[in-house]
């Protein structure tokens, strides 16, 4: 099992980061790289939680999101072809006085099969830098949709 850690902070507020977080429609992959319309899928979504598959380039998962707390949500793997037991996602949403927000993003990754473990190790030794430019571009492309431009993320 491997667990990353990555922080940034935004001059978006935690509402306009969830908002990202949370839009399930066409064009997810402007905001999140890995998640290719082709994949989305939503199969549940609430006031306060869904429930969607998305992926990328052969690999693809089943999340729940659950944002009852508007300043934490928990991305909880359901299903997938790779990852299993304890895998998901945590994103933590600080306030910043001047109107921005810090975001703290956990991901876990725990292979269910060969292939799975295989990448979580690999994530293990270079993780931090490939999901934290990918999740450093997310922030970017929120902030950009946010303020009426298209993002770096793009």
């Amino acid at each position: 099992m491997t667990t990353i850690h990555m922080h940034d902070t935004t001059t978006v507020t935690p509402e306009q980061f969830l908002a990202g977080l949370t839009d399930f429609g066409p064009g997810r992959k402007e905001l999140f790289g890995n998640s290719a319309d082709s994949y989305l899928k939503v199969l549940h979504q609430g006031p306060h939680d869904a429930d969607v598959t998305e992926g990328s380039n052969g690999i693809w998962e089943t999340l729940h999101y659950d944002w009852t707390d508007p300043l934490r949500v928990v991305m909880t793997t359901t299903d997938s072809n790779l990852w299993g037991g304890h895998s998901g996602h945590t994103y933590t949403l600080t306030p910043q006085p001047t109107g921005g927000t810090d975001v703290v993003v956990v991901v876990v990754r725990d292979g269910k099969n060969l292939k799975g473990r295989f990448l979580a190790g690999v994530l293990g030794a270079v993780g931090t830098r490939v999901l934290g430019k990918q999740f450093r571009n997310s922030v970017a492309a929120i902030e950009a949709r946010s303020n009426g431009r298209r993002g770096r993320g793009a």
